[in-house]
Protein backbone atom coordinates (compact mmCIF):
# COMPACT_ATOMS: atom_id res chain seq x y z
CA UNK A 1 0.00 0.00 0.00
CA UNK A 2 1.40 3.75 -0.97
CA UNK A 3 1.48 6.14 1.44
CA UNK A 4 -0.62 8.20 -0.22
CA UNK A 5 -3.39 5.10 0.22
CA UNK A 6 -2.57 4.64 3.18
CA UNK A 7 -3.38 8.34 4.10
CA UNK A 8 -6.49 8.06 2.23
CA UNK A 9 -7.36 4.95 4.16
CA UNK A 10 -6.90 6.36 7.45
CA UNK A 11 -9.10 9.71 6.47
CA UNK A 12 -11.71 7.28 5.63
CA UNK A 13 -11.28 5.59 9.10
CA UNK A 14 -11.46 8.38 10.83
CA UNK A 15 -14.15 9.67 9.03
CA UNK A 16 -16.27 6.72 9.69
CA UNK A 17 -15.36 6.49 13.61
CA UNK A 18 -16.58 10.17 13.58
CA UNK A 19 -20.05 9.16 11.58
CA UNK A 20 -20.09 6.58 14.33
CA UNK A 21 -19.50 8.23 17.07
CA UNK A 22 -21.38 11.85 16.01
CA UNK A 23 -24.63 9.30 15.45
CA UNK A 24 -23.92 7.47 19.03
CA UNK A 25 -23.76 10.71 20.67
CA UNK A 26 -26.43 12.05 19.04
CA UNK A 27 -28.84 8.84 19.58
CA UNK A 28 -28.28 9.20 23.01
CA UNK A 29 -28.90 13.31 22.76
CA UNK A 30 -31.97 12.98 21.65
CA UNK A 31 -33.15 10.22 23.69
CA UNK A 32 -32.12 12.11 26.93
CA UNK A 33 -34.29 14.51 24.95
CA UNK A 34 -37.25 13.13 25.10
CA UNK A 35 -36.85 11.37 22.28
CA UNK A 36 -37.99 14.83 20.43
CA UNK A 37 -35.54 17.06 18.95
CA UNK A 38 -35.95 20.33 20.95
CA UNK A 39 -36.30 23.94 18.84
CA UNK A 40 -34.38 26.56 20.59
CA UNK A 41 -36.09 29.62 21.59
CA UNK A 42 -35.92 32.49 19.00
CA UNK A 43 -33.35 35.40 19.23
CA UNK A 44 -35.17 38.88 19.20
CA UNK A 45 -31.32 40.68 18.44
CA UNK A 46 -31.15 43.80 19.86
CA UNK A 47 -29.70 46.74 17.10
CA UNK A 48 -27.45 49.47 18.25
CA UNK A 49 -24.69 47.21 17.09
CA UNK A 50 -23.95 50.71 14.70
CA UNK A 51 -20.56 49.84 13.85
CA UNK A 52 -18.07 46.93 13.40
CA UNK A 53 -15.64 47.56 16.07
CA UNK A 54 -18.13 48.80 19.00
CA UNK A 55 -19.92 45.73 18.12
CA UNK A 56 -17.58 43.60 19.73
CA UNK A 57 -17.40 46.05 22.80
CA UNK A 58 -20.86 46.19 24.17
CA UNK A 59 -19.73 47.45 27.37
CA UNK A 60 -18.40 50.30 25.85
CA UNK A 61 -21.08 50.63 23.27
CA UNK A 62 -23.72 53.59 23.54
CA UNK A 63 -27.07 52.79 22.69
CA UNK A 64 -29.36 55.49 22.98
CA UNK A 65 -29.04 59.40 24.31
CA UNK A 66 -32.36 60.96 25.51
CA UNK A 67 -32.71 64.49 26.79
CA UNK A 68 -36.43 66.44 27.75
CA UNK A 69 -37.19 69.20 30.26
CA UNK A 70 -38.57 67.18 33.14
CA UNK A 71 -42.35 66.85 33.18
CA UNK A 72 -42.50 67.11 36.85
CA UNK A 73 -39.97 69.14 37.19
CA UNK A 74 -39.85 71.68 34.32
CA UNK A 75 -37.30 73.75 36.21
CA UNK A 76 -34.79 71.43 35.22
CA UNK A 77 -33.38 68.56 32.40
CA UNK A 78 -32.94 65.00 32.44
CA UNK A 79 -31.00 63.16 30.50
CA UNK A 80 -30.57 59.80 30.10
CA UNK A 81 -27.66 57.80 27.95
CA UNK A 82 -27.58 54.03 27.48
CA UNK A 83 -25.13 51.64 27.49
CA UNK A 84 -24.31 47.53 26.93
CA UNK A 85 -27.13 46.61 24.24
CA UNK A 86 -29.20 43.00 24.06
CA UNK A 87 -28.81 41.99 28.18
CA UNK A 88 -30.72 38.98 28.05
CA UNK A 89 -32.08 39.52 31.76
CA UNK A 90 -31.67 35.76 32.68
CA UNK A 91 -27.60 36.00 31.15
CA UNK A 92 -25.73 35.29 34.05
CA UNK A 93 -23.50 34.48 36.30
CA UNK A 94 -21.97 37.52 35.69
CA UNK A 95 -24.84 39.59 34.68
CA UNK A 96 -24.36 42.95 33.03
CA UNK A 97 -22.00 45.71 34.94
CA UNK A 98 -20.62 48.66 33.67
CA UNK A 99 -16.88 48.61 32.66
CA UNK A 100 -14.13 49.97 35.42
CA UNK A 101 -11.65 51.06 32.57
CA UNK A 102 -14.01 53.45 30.83
CA UNK A 103 -14.60 56.67 31.07
CA UNK A 104 -18.60 57.61 30.52
CA UNK A 105 -19.12 61.01 29.10
CA UNK A 106 -22.24 63.35 28.20
CA UNK A 107 -21.18 66.74 26.74
CA UNK A 108 -23.34 69.63 26.34
CA UNK A 109 -22.66 72.41 23.98
CA UNK A 110 -24.40 75.52 25.35
CA UNK A 111 -23.72 77.99 22.42
CA UNK A 112 -23.71 76.06 18.95
CA UNK A 113 -19.98 75.77 18.32
CA UNK A 114 -19.53 71.87 17.90
CA UNK A 115 -17.83 71.90 21.49
CA UNK A 116 -18.56 70.90 24.37
CA UNK A 117 -18.55 73.43 27.50
CA UNK A 118 -19.79 70.73 30.25
CA UNK A 119 -19.04 67.28 30.40
CA UNK A 120 -20.69 65.10 33.21
CA UNK A 121 -17.91 61.88 33.37
CA UNK A 122 -19.04 59.09 35.15
CA UNK A 123 -16.23 56.22 36.59
CA UNK A 124 -17.05 52.73 37.92
CA UNK A 125 -15.79 50.75 40.69
CA UNK A 126 -16.33 46.64 40.87
CA UNK A 127 -16.09 45.01 43.65
CA UNK A 128 -16.75 41.46 45.02
CA UNK A 129 -17.11 40.17 48.48
CA UNK A 130 -16.62 36.74 48.26
CA UNK A 131 -14.65 35.18 45.20
CA UNK A 132 -15.07 31.89 46.24
CA UNK A 133 -18.59 31.53 44.71
CA UNK A 134 -19.70 31.92 41.52
CA UNK A 135 -22.77 33.23 42.74
CA UNK A 136 -23.69 37.09 41.78
CA UNK A 137 -25.33 36.96 45.16
CA UNK A 138 -25.61 34.46 47.91
CA UNK A 139 -29.30 34.87 49.36
CA UNK A 140 -31.93 37.49 48.44
CA UNK A 141 -30.82 40.88 48.18
CA UNK A 142 -33.38 43.37 50.34
CA UNK A 143 -31.30 46.09 49.94
CA UNK A 144 -27.80 47.75 48.16
CA UNK A 145 -25.64 47.34 51.13
CA UNK A 146 -27.49 43.67 51.59
CA UNK A 147 -24.25 41.53 52.31
CA UNK A 148 -25.61 38.82 49.82
CA UNK A 149 -25.34 41.23 47.24
CA UNK A 150 -22.08 39.53 46.25
CA UNK A 151 -20.83 42.16 43.62
CA UNK A 152 -21.00 45.47 43.51
CA UNK A 153 -20.41 48.66 41.63
CA UNK A 154 -20.05 52.30 42.54
CA UNK A 155 -19.10 55.23 40.93
CA UNK A 156 -18.00 58.97 40.90
CA UNK A 157 -19.61 61.74 39.06
CA UNK A 158 -17.72 64.59 37.77
CA UNK A 159 -18.52 67.56 36.33
CA UNK A 160 -15.55 69.26 33.80
CA UNK A 161 -15.90 72.45 32.50
CA UNK A 162 -14.14 73.58 29.35
CA UNK A 163 -13.14 75.97 27.16
CA UNK A 164 -11.55 75.25 23.72
CA UNK A 165 -11.65 71.50 24.74
CA UNK A 166 -9.35 72.37 27.59
CA UNK A 167 -10.30 71.68 31.06
CA UNK A 168 -11.16 75.04 32.91
CA UNK A 169 -12.28 73.33 36.39
CA UNK A 170 -13.27 69.93 37.58
CA UNK A 171 -15.53 69.05 40.54
CA UNK A 172 -16.88 65.92 41.97
CA UNK A 173 -20.71 66.46 42.40
CA UNK A 174 -21.20 62.40 43.28
CA UNK A 175 -18.92 60.32 45.16
CA UNK A 176 -18.54 56.75 45.58
CA UNK A 177 -22.33 56.49 44.86
CA UNK A 178 -23.93 52.83 44.77
CA UNK A 179 -25.77 51.38 41.11
CA UNK A 180 -28.37 49.49 41.03
CA UNK A 181 -27.54 45.93 40.35
CA UNK A 182 -28.71 43.87 37.33
CA UNK A 183 -32.09 42.43 37.81
CA UNK A 184 -31.21 38.39 38.67
CA UNK A 185 -34.75 37.53 39.20
CA UNK A 186 -37.76 37.75 41.31
CA UNK A 187 -35.82 34.92 44.35
CA UNK A 188 -32.40 36.67 43.94
CA UNK A 189 -34.01 40.43 44.48
CA UNK A 190 -37.79 40.18 45.71
CA UNK A 191 -38.18 43.95 45.31
CA UNK A 192 -36.19 45.45 42.60
CA UNK A 193 -38.27 48.78 42.93
CA UNK A 194 -36.74 49.48 46.19
CA UNK A 195 -33.24 49.07 45.14
CA UNK A 196 -33.83 51.41 42.14
CA UNK A 197 -35.28 53.99 44.33
CA UNK A 198 -32.33 53.35 47.08
CA UNK A 199 -29.13 54.19 43.53
CA UNK A 200 -31.20 57.54 43.44
CA UNK A 201 -29.12 60.17 44.77
CA UNK A 202 -28.80 63.88 44.81
CA UNK A 203 -25.75 65.25 43.51
CA UNK A 204 -23.43 68.55 44.25
CA UNK A 205 -25.31 71.54 43.17
CA UNK A 206 -28.82 70.00 42.80
CA UNK A 207 -30.00 67.28 40.99
CA UNK A 208 -30.35 63.69 41.17
CA UNK A 209 -27.98 60.82 39.48
CA UNK A 210 -29.09 57.31 38.82
CA UNK A 211 -27.03 54.18 37.16
CA UNK A 212 -28.11 50.95 36.77
CA UNK A 213 -30.18 48.49 34.61
CA UNK A 214 -33.52 49.63 32.77
CA UNK A 215 -35.43 47.75 30.33
CA UNK A 216 -34.30 49.04 26.74
CA UNK A 217 -36.94 51.93 26.21
CA UNK A 218 -36.24 52.31 22.60
CA UNK A 219 -39.07 50.50 20.65
CA UNK A 220 -38.53 49.46 16.92
CA UNK A 221 -39.12 46.32 14.62
CA UNK A 222 -35.41 45.69 13.38
CA UNK A 223 -36.45 43.47 10.38
CA UNK A 224 -35.68 46.62 8.85
CA UNK A 225 -32.54 45.79 8.55
CA UNK A 226 -33.78 42.42 6.20
CA UNK A 227 -33.65 44.74 3.00
CA UNK A 228 -36.29 47.05 4.83
CA UNK A 229 -39.07 44.22 5.87
CA UNK A 230 -38.01 42.28 2.48
CA UNK A 231 -40.45 44.96 0.95
CA UNK A 232 -43.28 42.66 2.50
CA UNK A 233 -45.19 45.47 4.85
CA UNK A 234 -47.53 42.78 6.63
CA UNK A 235 -44.72 41.49 8.78
CA UNK A 236 -44.22 44.58 10.44
CA UNK A 237 -45.33 45.25 13.99
CA UNK A 238 -43.00 43.16 16.13
CA UNK A 239 -41.23 45.43 19.16
CA UNK A 240 -37.78 43.46 18.88
CA UNK A 241 -36.33 44.78 21.65
CA UNK A 242 -39.10 43.79 24.01
CA UNK A 243 -37.93 42.00 27.16
CA UNK A 244 -34.27 42.70 26.72
CA UNK A 245 -32.50 45.47 29.59
CA UNK A 246 -29.72 47.91 29.35
CA UNK A 247 -27.25 50.01 31.78
CA UNK A 248 -28.56 53.33 32.14
CA UNK A 249 -27.10 56.63 33.43
CA UNK A 250 -29.42 59.10 34.12
CA UNK A 251 -29.09 62.83 35.31
CA UNK A 252 -31.30 65.48 36.28
CA UNK A 253 -29.92 69.15 36.85
CA UNK A 254 -31.29 72.37 37.33
CA UNK A 255 -31.91 74.13 33.68
CA UNK A 256 -30.29 77.21 34.43
CA UNK A 257 -26.51 75.26 35.00
CA UNK A 258 -26.50 73.92 31.55
CA UNK A 259 -27.63 76.31 29.46
CA UNK A 260 -26.24 79.49 28.45
CA UNK A 261 -28.56 82.26 29.05
CA UNK A 262 -32.54 82.36 28.90
CA UNK A 263 -32.11 84.00 25.57
CA UNK A 264 -29.70 81.35 24.35
CA UNK A 265 -31.70 78.28 26.02
CA UNK A 266 -30.82 75.51 22.69
CA UNK A 267 -28.16 73.28 24.30
CA UNK A 268 -26.48 70.47 21.95
CA UNK A 269 -25.81 67.03 23.73
CA UNK A 270 -24.18 63.79 22.99
CA UNK A 271 -22.39 60.93 25.01
CA UNK A 272 -19.11 59.35 24.33
CA UNK A 273 -16.95 56.67 25.95
CA UNK A 274 -13.55 56.03 26.43
CA UNK A 275 -11.58 53.14 27.18
CA UNK A 276 -7.58 52.54 27.67
CA UNK A 277 -5.21 51.29 24.75
CA UNK A 278 -2.86 48.80 24.73
CA UNK A 279 -0.25 52.28 25.72
CA UNK A 280 -2.49 52.84 28.92
CA UNK A 281 -3.91 56.28 26.96
CA UNK A 282 -7.67 56.90 26.86
CA UNK A 283 -9.43 56.49 23.36
CA UNK A 284 -12.63 57.41 22.35
CA UNK A 285 -14.55 54.40 21.07
CA UNK A 286 -18.50 54.89 21.16
CA UNK A 287 -19.97 58.39 20.08
CA UNK A 288 -23.79 58.93 20.18
CA UNK A 289 -26.06 62.04 19.56
CA UNK A 290 -29.26 61.78 17.26
CA UNK A 291 -30.81 58.20 17.07
CA UNK A 292 -29.82 55.50 14.08
CA UNK A 293 -27.34 58.20 12.49
CA UNK A 294 -24.45 55.80 12.53
CA UNK A 295 -27.19 52.95 11.74
CA UNK A 296 -28.48 54.23 8.90
CA UNK A 297 -27.11 56.88 7.30
CA UNK A 298 -23.09 56.73 7.70
CA UNK A 299 -21.71 54.17 5.56
CA UNK A 300 -19.78 50.95 6.70
CA UNK A 301 -16.62 52.10 5.64
CA UNK A 302 -16.66 55.12 7.70
CA UNK A 303 -19.00 53.61 11.11
CA UNK A 304 -15.74 53.29 12.87
CA UNK A 305 -14.30 56.89 12.20
CA UNK A 306 -17.74 57.96 13.22
CA UNK A 307 -17.28 56.60 16.38
CA UNK A 308 -14.10 58.09 16.86
CA UNK A 309 -14.63 61.76 16.00
CA UNK A 310 -16.10 64.89 17.38
CA UNK A 311 -19.13 66.57 16.64
CA UNK A 312 -16.54 69.81 15.18
CA UNK A 313 -15.36 67.74 12.41
CA UNK A 314 -19.21 66.65 11.12
CA UNK A 315 -18.23 68.65 7.93
CA UNK A 316 -16.35 64.76 6.88
CA UNK A 317 -19.72 63.09 6.93
CA UNK A 318 -21.84 65.96 5.75
CA UNK A 319 -22.67 64.10 2.03
CA UNK A 320 -24.15 61.07 3.78
CA UNK A 321 -27.19 63.28 5.59
CA UNK A 322 -27.61 65.35 1.99
CA UNK A 323 -27.57 62.64 0.07
CA UNK A 324 -28.73 59.28 1.79
CA UNK A 325 -28.74 55.88 1.24
CA UNK A 326 -31.96 54.95 2.28
CA UNK A 327 -34.52 57.47 0.79
CA UNK A 328 -33.12 55.61 -2.38
CA UNK A 329 -33.69 51.96 -1.11
CA UNK A 330 -37.05 52.58 -0.33
CA UNK A 331 -37.65 53.79 -3.75
CA UNK A 332 -36.38 50.48 -5.09
CA UNK A 333 -37.95 48.28 -3.01
CA UNK A 334 -41.38 49.64 -2.47
CA UNK A 335 -41.39 52.13 -5.38
CA UNK A 336 -41.57 55.15 -3.66
CA UNK A 337 -40.50 58.52 -5.17
CA UNK A 338 -36.93 59.59 -3.23
CA UNK A 339 -37.22 63.27 -2.34
CA UNK A 340 -34.63 65.54 -4.63
CA UNK A 341 -31.57 66.45 -3.61
CA UNK A 342 -29.33 67.66 -1.55
CA UNK A 343 -31.51 67.16 1.61
CA UNK A 344 -31.29 70.48 3.47
CA UNK A 345 -34.29 69.71 4.96
CA UNK A 346 -32.42 66.45 6.90
CA UNK A 347 -29.24 68.76 7.62
CA UNK A 348 -31.58 71.19 10.29
CA UNK A 349 -33.06 67.42 11.52
CA UNK A 350 -29.59 66.03 11.98
CA UNK A 351 -26.98 68.79 12.54
CA UNK A 352 -28.17 72.23 12.74
CA UNK A 353 -31.69 72.07 14.53
CA UNK A 354 -35.16 73.38 13.03
CA UNK A 355 -35.07 76.69 12.83
CA UNK A 356 -37.36 79.04 14.93
CA UNK A 357 -37.42 75.57 16.95
CA UNK A 358 -34.06 74.49 18.41
CA UNK A 359 -31.42 76.12 15.54
CA UNK A 360 -29.12 78.31 17.99
CA UNK A 361 -27.53 81.38 16.30
CA UNK A 362 -24.36 80.93 14.38
CA UNK A 363 -24.86 76.90 14.78
CA UNK A 364 -21.75 74.70 13.36
CA UNK A 365 -23.63 72.04 11.94
CA UNK A 366 -22.67 68.76 13.90
CA UNK A 367 -24.54 65.89 14.96
CA UNK A 368 -25.54 66.44 18.37
CA UNK A 369 -29.29 66.17 20.08
CA UNK A 370 -30.64 69.97 20.34
CA UNK A 371 -32.81 70.48 23.13
CA UNK A 372 -34.80 74.06 23.31
CA UNK A 373 -34.94 74.29 27.12
CA UNK A 374 -37.32 77.02 26.82
CA UNK A 375 -40.28 74.93 25.87
CA UNK A 376 -42.70 73.43 28.13
CA UNK A 377 -43.19 69.97 28.80
CA UNK A 378 -46.28 69.16 26.49
CA UNK A 379 -49.61 68.39 29.00
CA UNK A 380 -50.42 65.57 26.17
CA UNK A 381 -47.41 64.35 24.36
CA UNK A 382 -47.69 62.70 21.04
CA UNK A 383 -45.18 59.76 19.90
CA UNK A 384 -44.26 61.84 16.96
CA UNK A 385 -43.08 64.99 18.36
CA UNK A 386 -42.69 67.90 16.05
CA UNK A 387 -44.18 66.26 13.04
CA UNK A 388 -47.68 66.31 15.00
CA UNK A 389 -47.29 69.82 16.44
CA UNK A 390 -45.92 68.87 19.46
CA UNK A 391 -42.76 70.98 19.96
CA UNK A 392 -41.82 69.20 23.12
CA UNK A 393 -40.93 65.95 21.61
CA UNK A 394 -38.09 64.38 18.83
CA UNK A 395 -36.42 66.19 16.94
CA UNK A 396 -36.58 69.07 19.46
CA UNK A 397 -34.55 66.62 22.38
CA UNK A 398 -36.34 63.16 22.66
CA UNK A 399 -39.00 61.51 25.44
CA UNK A 400 -38.17 58.03 26.06
CA UNK A 401 -41.78 58.17 24.46
CA UNK A 402 -40.70 59.55 21.19
CA UNK A 403 -41.31 57.25 18.33
CA UNK A 404 -38.19 58.58 16.54
CA UNK A 405 -38.21 55.28 13.96
CA UNK A 406 -41.63 56.48 12.84
CA UNK A 407 -40.29 60.42 12.59
CA UNK A 408 -36.97 59.68 10.68
CA UNK A 409 -39.05 57.55 8.16
CA UNK A 410 -41.10 59.95 7.34
CA UNK A 411 -38.33 62.94 7.58
CA UNK A 412 -36.34 60.95 4.80
CA UNK A 413 -39.16 60.32 2.88
CA UNK A 414 -39.76 64.09 2.71
CA UNK A 415 -41.80 65.50 5.01
CA UNK A 416 -40.59 68.66 5.98
CA UNK A 417 -40.56 69.40 2.08
CA UNK A 418 -44.34 69.17 2.28
CA UNK A 419 -44.34 65.52 0.72
CA UNK A 420 -46.58 64.05 3.37
CA UNK A 421 -46.37 59.96 4.10
CA UNK A 422 -47.39 57.63 7.36
CA UNK A 423 -44.23 55.59 7.02
CA UNK A 424 -43.63 53.42 9.72
CA UNK A 425 -42.79 50.11 11.52
CA UNK A 426 -46.02 49.52 13.49
CA UNK A 427 -44.44 49.70 16.95
CA UNK A 428 -45.75 52.87 18.02
CA UNK A 429 -44.89 52.60 21.79
CA UNK A 430 -42.67 50.36 24.84
CA UNK A 431 -43.42 47.53 25.85
CA UNK A 432 -42.80 48.58 29.50
CA UNK A 433 -44.53 51.84 31.05
CA UNK A 434 -42.13 54.32 32.18
CA UNK A 435 -42.00 56.16 34.89
CA UNK A 436 -43.67 59.29 35.94
CA UNK A 437 -40.38 60.76 38.23
CA UNK A 438 -36.67 60.84 38.07
CA UNK A 439 -35.13 58.51 36.21
CA UNK A 440 -38.49 58.03 34.17
CA UNK A 441 -36.51 54.64 32.60
CA UNK A 442 -38.91 51.78 33.08
CA UNK A 443 -37.69 48.84 35.70
CA UNK A 444 -35.80 45.80 34.07
CA UNK A 445 -37.14 42.99 32.94
CA UNK A 446 -36.57 40.37 35.54
CA UNK A 447 -34.48 37.24 34.94
CA UNK A 448 -37.14 35.05 36.12
CA UNK A 449 -40.31 35.51 34.34
CA UNK A 450 -42.47 32.82 35.67
CA UNK A 451 -44.21 33.27 39.27
CA UNK A 452 -42.28 31.37 42.03
CA UNK A 453 -42.85 28.34 43.75
CA UNK A 454 -44.56 28.32 47.04
CA UNK A 455 -43.87 25.81 49.98
CA UNK A 456 -45.70 22.44 50.14
CA UNK A 457 -49.00 21.90 47.69
CA UNK A 458 -48.98 21.42 44.01
CA UNK A 459 -46.56 24.09 43.39
CA UNK A 460 -44.20 22.64 45.57
CA UNK A 461 -44.67 19.08 43.22
CA UNK A 462 -44.22 21.37 40.01
CA UNK A 463 -40.48 22.09 41.21
CA UNK A 464 -39.91 18.68 41.38
CA UNK A 465 -41.03 17.90 38.36
CA UNK A 466 -39.07 20.32 37.25
CA UNK A 467 -35.96 18.98 38.55
CA UNK A 468 -36.86 15.50 36.36
CA UNK A 469 -37.14 17.46 33.21
CA UNK A 470 -40.64 18.32 33.38
CA UNK A 471 -41.06 14.60 34.35
CA UNK A 472 -44.11 13.46 36.36
CA UNK A 473 -44.04 10.16 38.26
CA UNK A 474 -47.36 7.58 38.09
CA UNK A 475 -48.68 10.34 35.47
CA UNK A 476 -50.09 8.52 32.62
CA UNK A 477 -50.31 8.94 28.92
CA UNK A 478 -53.61 8.47 26.93
CA UNK A 479 -52.41 5.17 25.50
CA UNK A 480 -51.88 3.66 29.08
CA UNK A 481 -49.20 3.17 30.68
CA UNK A 482 -46.67 5.50 32.67
CA UNK A 483 -45.37 6.93 29.53
CA UNK A 484 -42.70 9.27 31.32
CA UNK A 485 -41.36 6.39 33.03
CA UNK A 486 -41.15 4.90 29.68
CA UNK A 487 -39.45 7.55 28.08
CA UNK A 488 -36.74 7.79 30.77
CA UNK A 489 -35.96 3.92 30.70
CA UNK A 490 -35.28 4.43 26.92
CA UNK A 491 -33.86 7.42 27.10
CA UNK A 492 -31.29 5.95 29.55
CA UNK A 493 -31.17 2.91 27.99
CA UNK A 494 -30.25 4.86 24.47
CA UNK A 495 -27.91 6.68 26.02
CA UNK A 496 -25.99 3.56 27.58
CA UNK A 497 -26.09 2.11 23.84
CA UNK A 498 -24.71 5.42 22.77
CA UNK A 499 -21.69 5.06 24.93
CA UNK A 500 -21.46 1.12 24.32
CA UNK A 501 -21.17 2.41 20.81
CA UNK A 502 -18.61 4.89 21.09
CA UNK A 503 -16.45 1.95 22.81
CA UNK A 504 -16.80 -0.75 20.46
CA UNK A 505 -15.95 1.62 17.60
CA UNK A 506 -12.75 3.43 19.21
CA UNK A 507 -11.56 -0.42 19.40
CA UNK A 508 -12.59 -1.83 15.95
CA UNK A 509 -10.84 1.52 14.55
CA UNK A 510 -7.30 0.76 16.73
CA UNK A 511 -7.92 -2.91 15.64
CA UNK A 512 -8.17 -2.40 12.01
CA UNK A 513 -5.92 0.07 11.92
CA UNK A 514 -3.17 -1.77 13.73
CA UNK A 515 -3.95 -4.18 11.34
CA UNK A 516 -3.14 -1.65 8.52
CA UNK A 517 -0.25 -1.10 9.83
CA UNK A 518 1.13 -4.56 10.09
CA UNK A 519 -0.22 -5.47 5.96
Amino acid sequence: MTAIAKSRAGRRSKRGLAALVCGALAAGGLAAAGVTALEPEAADASSHREAPLISGQPQYDTTDVYAFVSPDKPDSTTIVANWLPFEEPAGGPNFYPFADDAQYDVHIDSDGDAQGDLLYRWTFDTKTKNGDTFLYNTGPVTSLDDPDLNVTQTYDLELIKLKDQKVVSTTKVADDVPAAPSHVGKASMPNYKKLRDQAVRQVKGGGSTFAGQADDPFFLDLRVFDLLYGGDLSEVGNDTLKGYNVNSLALQVPTAQIRQSEKQPTVGIWSTTQRKNANGKWSQVSRLGNPLVNELVVPQKDKDKFNASSPWNDADFLKYVTKPELPKLLEKIYKLKAPAEPRDDLVSVFLTGVKDLNQPPGVRPAEALRLNTSVKPAASPKRLGVLDGDNAGFPNGRRLADDVVDIELQAVEGELTGNKNDLGDAVNVNDQKFGGSFPYVALPTSGSRGPLVKGGGSDASSARDALNGGAVPGRSGSGGGDVTDSVLIASGGAGVAGVLLVGLGLAWWRRRGSTGVAG
